[in-house]
């Protein structure tokens, strides 16, 4: 059974780092929380590590950017991995082809713009319209605010009869940005695969984004997975991930899952929270309402 905590500091001293989700658990899309960044601060004021893993589809300089902007404090961690960093080592490779039509916000131009050191100079990759593309990387609707999967379904159709693969930069299904939950590039990617046609992933709960996290750690700390503890909010994503990948996860009840556990988002009710989790047939090493 998963047990609750009060404070990361609870069990602190048995890592050397963690691997920290962003959104529900750092922020709220809008504003950071005050106790997380507290949390995380403290954990590298003892001698710890923060490694920020999140399914964001741009590369890590632009979410650095963005929490600079929200005023979370270069303090609170030690290096960002992207699922748009695992997503571009993959495109640049060719995975989707070289002619690609980008199904995303021009917020995500950056995932093209961007190239990685060890892809520099070598084989480029075009974004072309619709019609010519070889191949689909999608980093999320084009209005994230406003539209829903199911406004591309006619286009996804037209995709699948030509066989086009698609890139999935963000795998996250939905997020909240402060009081609205919106879509993002995983929702899209699961209605193209309910179609029929073919998704590729690199975020977040699948291997490539843990393989990078673990070599940006590695470049600032050894340490074994025993010492890695997860921390997430997405049940499908954060915690499934990370208990495939052998590591102890600390679920934040209070984010997307907030209305499931009683009405205290700080406190969750401990037999609703074994329910869930047991009809999810996962089993975190630990829960807490909101990280602090």
């Amino acid at each position: 059974m998963t047990r609750i905590l009060r404070a990361l500091d609870d069990i602190s001293d048995l890592y050397d780092a963690v691997f920290c989700d962003l959104w529900g658990c750092l922020h709220n899309g809008v504003r950071p929380f005050p106790a997380a960044v507290e949390a995380l601060t403290a954990f590298r004021a003892r001698g710890g590590k923060v490694v920020l893993i999140t399914n964001a589809p741009r590369p890590a300089r632009f979410v650095g950017e963005q929490l600079d902007r929200m005023g979370v404090p270069r303090e609170a961690y030690d290096v960002i991995v992207t699922s748009g960093d695992a997503a571009q080592d993959a495109m640049f490779a060719g995975a989707v082809g070289r002619k690609v039509w980008h199904l995303g916000p021009s917020k995500d131009d950056g995932f093209f713009t961007e190239v990685p050191a060890a892809w520099a100079g070598r084989a480029e990759i075009e974004r072309v319209p619709f019609e010519e593309a070889e191949g689909i990387v999608c980093t999320g609707p084009f209005d994230e605010v406003n539209e829903v999967p199911e406004d591309y379904r006619p286009r996804f159709l037209a995709a699948k009869t030509r066989g086009l693969p698609m890139l999935c930069a963000n795998p996250d299904v939905v997020v909240d940005m402060g009081e609205k939950r919106i879509y993002c590039a995983g929702a899209l990617a699961a209605l193209y695969e309910d179609m029929g046609a073919r998704a590729l992933y690199f975020g977040k709960p699948h291997p490539p984004i843990y393989d990078m996290a673990r070599r940006r750690l590695l470049e600032i700390h050894d340490t074994d997975d025993s010492r890695i503890l997860a921390i997430g909010d997405g049940i499908n994503t954060d915690v499934a991930g990370a208990m495939g990948e052998g590591l102890d996860v600390l679920f934040v009840t209070g984010g997307l899952a907030v209305d499931q556990f009683g009405p205290d988002a700080e406190e969750p009710d401990p037999d609703l929270l074994a329910a869930w989790l047991g009809a999810r047939q996962q089993s975190p090493q630990y829960s807490i309402g909101k990280l602090r």
